[in-house]
C-alpha cells in the first residue's frame, strides 16, 4: 500500500524514485523527520526520508554483514516499510537507552531493534501492530542447574538496563547487571561472572551457527511470545504515521514479505503468534 492510500492531496509531490536505502553507520545519522506540520507522516513524505534508529550489533535482527552492510530481519523491514510510503529508510546507529532518548526527543521517527511489545512501554508509547513474536528463553552455561524462570531467583543476570529481558529477569528475582549488547553478556557468562542471560530463542540459535562449540544452552523459556512492533511517540503527531506502517505491514504480510524475511534471517517464520 503506497502512501498515496493514506495521505489525500498528496499527489502534487513527485514520486521519489531509485531511492538508495543503505543504511548510514556511526552513532549519529543526523536528526530525525522534526515535526512542523503537527502531523510527522506529512513531515516525513515532504522530507522523503524516514529515520529509524537500531543498535546494528544485534544479529539477526540488526547488524553489519561481512561487507559492513547495515541488514538483518528488522533493517529489511524497515526498509520495506518506507518503500511501501513511498520514501527512504535512514538508519542511525547506537546504544539502546540512545536509541530510546531520541526517540523520545524527537531526533528519530521510530526504532527498528526488535522492540518488543510491553505494558509499561505502552504507556510510554504507541506501537504499530505487531510484525514478530518473540520467545525470551534463559542462556547459561552447560552445567547450569537453572531449569526454569523460577530458578532465576537470587541468580546473577545480564541484559541491557531497560530492556524487556532485564524487566523480566528482575520480575523472578534476579540481580541485574547492565551491557551494551549480546556479545558482552555472552563474555560474562563465560566467565563465570552471570547466572544467566536472557534473549530471544532466535537469537542464542543465530550464536550457536556461528559459534557451534560454545558451551551454552537453552535452560528455560518463557511461556508466552511477546509481540514485536514498531514504537512510535504518544499522541495526534503520529497517529497517521501508525496508520500508514499498520497498512504497510498488512500488505507485507499479505504478499509473503514478512515470512519471506523471517525465513531469511531466522531460518522460520517468526511474524505470526501461532
Amino acid at each position: 500500500m503506497s502512501r498515496r492510500a493514506f495521505i489525500g492531496g498528496a499527489g502534487s509531490l513527485a514520486v521519489l524514485a531509485g531511492l538508495g536505502l543503505a543504511g548510514c553507520g556511526g552513532t549519529d545519522a543526523g536528526s530525525g523527520s522534526t515535526v512542523t506540520s503537527g502531523n510527522l507522516l506529512d513531515t516525513i513524505v515532504e522530507s522523503g526520508k524516514m529515520t529509524f534508529a537500531t543498535e546494528g550489533t544485534w544479529s539477526p535482527w540488526t547488524f553489519h554483514n561481512a561487507d559492513d552492510e547495515l541488514t538483518g530481519f528488522d533493517i529489511e523491514v524497515a526498509r520495506a516499510i518506507a518503500s511501501e510510503l513511498d520514501v527512504e529508510a535512514v538508519f542511525a546507529e547506537g546504544e539502546w537507552d540512545g536509541l530510546l532518548a531520541g526517540l523520545d526527543s524527537g531526533r528519530f521517527d521510530t526504532m527498528a531493534n526488535g522492540v518488543s511489545v510491553t505494558p509499561e512501554r505502552e504507556e510510554r508509547y504507541d506501537f504499530t501492530e505487531p510484525y514478530a513474536y518473540n520467545r525470551i528463553v534463559v542462556i547459561t552455561m552447560d552445567d547450569s542447574d537453572i531449569a526454569s524462570m523460577e530458578d532465576l531467583d537470587g541468580k546473577h543476570t545480564a541484559n541491557t538496563l531497560g530492556s524487556s529481558y532485564a524487566t523480566l529477569a528482575e520480575s523472578f528475582g534476579a540481580t541485574n547487571t547492565g551491557v551494551d549488547d549480546f556479545n558482552q553478556t555472552i563474555e560474562l557468562l563465560e566467565q563465570g561472572r552471570i547466572d544467566a542471560t536472557l534473549n530471544d530463542e532466535v537469537v542464542f540459535y543465530d550464536y550457536m551457527k556461528a559459534h557451534p562449540d560454545a558451551p551454552l544452552k537453552i535452560a528455560a523459556e518463557n511461556a508466552d511470545p511477546t509481540p514485536v512492533a514498531f514504537p512510535l511517540r504518544k499522541g495526534e503527531e503520529t497517529a497517521e504515521l501508525r496508520e500508514a506502517m499498520n497498512g504497510a505491514i498488512d500488505v507485507l504480510r499479505e504478499n509473503g514479505t514478512l515470512s519471506s524475511l523471517s525465513e531469511e534471517f531466522f531460518g522460520v517464520d517468526i511474524t505470526s503468534e501461532s
